[in-house]
């Protein structure tokens, strides 16, 4: 049991939203426009969590350093923002949790790297993210996780203190950042790992396999 949690905080892409689809569509019509074949979900759909650098990874093999990469890249940004939330939707079991923590009296939170440019419009086209008591974005803060600070800020926004609070990614660097900033970890292992290990690795205070499991560890009142 997580003893004296007052208040959840959770990373976007991978935790409370699937974002998979629309992410690897936006890569995958780079690829028609250049007249290639498009790759399908299921290459990118691990990768997801690596944002831009990943996509473009699978869609063309190429590298930030790359002399094209960055031209591509702000060319992926604007066909994601066009097409935000066609596929993209909570997780299943994301909207019971929610539930459960407005029955418990806890509060919650965005803590994302993605940058508010995309955070904000999804935010407010998915019903349920717009209750979040406050949203922190890649570039809310002058840095992104793993450093702690944007985790820092969503505490001091909502009023509550390290000891109260819990955060949950499904990335290594979220347990990082979440260590840094005094709370408790937990480790998502129903997100996108892709690659980068068994979270058993990562040392979160607790692991989970869908957003529901986390109920059994959060305090009944």
């Amino acid at each position: 049991m997580l003893r004296n949690i007052r208040a959840v905080l959770f990373d976007l892409d991978g935790t409370l939203i699937d974002s998979a689809p629309d992410l690897g569509a936006a890569a995958d019509q780079l690829r028609i426009d250049k007249g290639l074949a498009p790759l399908g979900l299921s290459l990118y759909r691990p990768h997801t969590g690596t944002g831009a650098r990943g996509m473009l990874k699978i869609a063309f093999q190429m590298d930030p350093d790359h002399p094209e990469f960055m031209d591509l890249r702000e060319a992926f940004f604007r066909n994601y923002e066009d097409n935000l939330v066609v596929h993209t939707a909570p997780f299943d079991g994301v909207s019971e949790l929610i539930d459960q923590l407005n029955l418990r009296g806890l509060a919650w939170g965005i803590v994302t790297n993605k940058s508010e440019r995309f955070t904000n419009p999804i935010v407010g086209k998915i019903p349920l993210l717009s209750k979040a008591k406050t949203v922190i974005s890649g570039d809310t803060t002058p840095h992104a996780k793993p450093h702690p600070e944007p985790i820092f800020e969503a505490m001091r926004r909502m009023g509550f203190s390290p000891k109260e609070c819990v955060y949950i990614g499904d990335d290594e660097r979220d347990i990082v950042a979440g260590k840094a900033a005094g709370v408790k970890t937990i480790a998502a292992g129903y997100g996108y790992l892709g690659d980068r290990g068994d979270i058993d690795h990562w040392g979160a205070d607790i692991n989970i396999y869908s957003p529901l499991e986390l109920v059994k560890w959060l305090p009944k009142s």
